[in-house]
């Protein structure tokens, strides 16, 4: 029998089309969406990815059969499914498998109001429910039960969408500016020309043809591979500012003027300023920004100095989104390059970060690396990957190595975290392979590049 824990992840379902999963599963897994969630409605969005359209539509006639109405906004970015599911105020599914390859896919969940759907939310009961549905032989049985079918109905969410960004951020009034936009094949293509669309911005567009079978590059820009491209089409044009988001369109990675990636940390702390304007100018005294235990010491500092209060998470939407509605956080970044905010119901948006970025930059007339500066205090590593046989062993060596330096603290709120005097590392396993994810940061590169390698010569001893 098919084990779900294979593709049902801390945050997501996520699997190779057809092999791990398929249309059969998909139509389960809305049935199941809608038991455990009680919903009588929900939204259903997807990526260009060519087994999305299929996937989805299953997943909403599982629904549907479950007597559920179900709304299908069709080709989204998933922070486009977000705003449905906000505005409509319904749970929703989005079909993707974010950057990964070509033959996978997936399905982020979310309940009414775009709350997360994880591991701790709901999705291990919604992996139990249909692990219980499948037989010995593999095949899918959802039991049926005594309802009036559901609706489906189609909607167009897109225009909504941009119009409910552009008013969090008003970009009309800025100077005109040259923006070099790398889609990656993905929903940004779908939803840059409507949302940046008639604004005084000059955009040069990249791979924005929807192919999910990713023909230029990986839709990841975490990868510096990635970027390669953008930075020579920013150079080339000469462009104020590079946008690369990744296959669905919900993270955003920016590079500036010299073609130079910006540190995500350095967005988070650029945006977190000037929300923090904005809630102290509606008369909040002391808002609160919430950032992930791999983002750089220069976050808190700066919302400390603009009067405000940080929270520290664990890695990963789930979390920050939980973090964010009990502290009422205003905003909250990651050093993935996801951007949450309270006024997009708490939910991760490339999209509204990048509009904030470009009304910075526009606001003023210093090229972006220098308006970045102030936000870039220390040096960081990026995120190192070792493939390891045994990641508690390795951690736990790890942690053993540095247990008598003087002046050490030790942090497990997700990995291992050892801080000093001017340096500070991660190091955690993934949650999919078998891997061990290091970051590391500190005052100068000499000593970032010691702390790292000395890291590294035990995880890869």
């Amino acid at each position: 029998m098919r084990d779900l824990k294979q593709i049902v992840k801390a945050y997501d379902v996520r699997g190779v089309v057809p092999d791990q999963w398929d249309t059969e599963l998909s139509r389960a897994f809305g049935a199941a969406f809608v038991q455990v969630t009680g919903a009588d409605a929900i939204v259903v969005g997807h990526d260009m990815r060519p087994s999305s359209p299929s996937l989805a539509r299953a997943f909403a006639e599982g629904a549907a059969a479950r007597g559920v109405d179900v709304v299908e906004i069709g080709l989204c970015s998933t922070d486009q499914l977000y705003f449905a599911s906000g505005k409509l105020d319904l749970p929703g599914a989005m079909f993707t498998a974010s950057h990964n390859p070509a033959q996978y896919n997936g399905i982020k969940m979310c309940r009414k109001g775009a709350a997360p759907v994880g591991e701790d939310t709901g999705l291990v009961e919604i992996r139990e429910l249909v692990q219980s549905w499948i037989g010995a032989d593999d095949a899918v049985t959802v039991p049926a039960v005594d309802v009036t079918p559901g609706t489906l109905t189609q909607q167009d969410e897109l225009q909504p969408y941009a119009d409910h960004l552009l008013g969090l951020v008003d970009l009309r009034s800025i100077r005109p500016l040259k923006v070099a936009v790398d889609a990656g094949n993905g929903m940004g293509g779908h939803t840059v020309p409507t949302v940046l669309g008639g604004l005084p911005l000059e955009i040069v567009p990249m791979y924005f043809e929807l192919d999910g079978t990713f023909p230029n590059h990986e839709a990841n820009p975490l990868d510096p591979k990635n970027l390669v491209d953008l930075q020579a089409k920013v150079r080339e044009v000469g462009a104020d500012i590079g946008l690369a988001f990744d296959g669905d369109a919900d993270r955003c990675f920016v590079v500036d003027q010299n073609g130079d990636p910006v540190s995500p940390s350095a967005i988070t702390a650029l945006v977190a300023v000037r929300e923090l304007a904005k809630a102290k100018a509606a008369g909040e005294t002391e808002p609160v920004i919430i950032h992930n235990l791999i983002t750089s010491w220069a976050v808190p500092e700066i919302v400390a100095e603009n009067g405000g209060r940080t929270v520290r998470t664990r890695v990963g939407h789930s979390f920050i989104k939980q973090e964010m509605a009990t502290s009422g956080a205003i905003f909250g970044g990651e050093h993935s390059a996801h951007y949450y905010f309270r006024d997009f119901w708490r939910a991760d948006t490339g999209m509204l970060a990048a509009l904030h970025v470009l009304a910075a930059l526009g606001e003023q007339q210093k090229p972006l690396s220098e308006l970045v500066s102030a936000y870039n205090r220390y040096v960081d590593s990026g995120e190192i990957n070792s493939t390891v046989a045994d990641q508690a062993e390795r951690v736990a060596a790890v942690r053993a190595a540095f247990a008598d330096e003087p002046g050490v603290t030790f942090d497990e709120l997700d990995g291992l975290t050892v801080s000093g005097s001017d340096w500070w590392f991660n190091l955690r396993a993934s949650n999919t392979e078998p891997l061990l994810r290091l970051n590391v940061e500190a005052r100068d590169a000499a000593t970032m590049a010691a702390r790292r390698d000395a890291v590294l010569a035990i995880v890869r001893a």
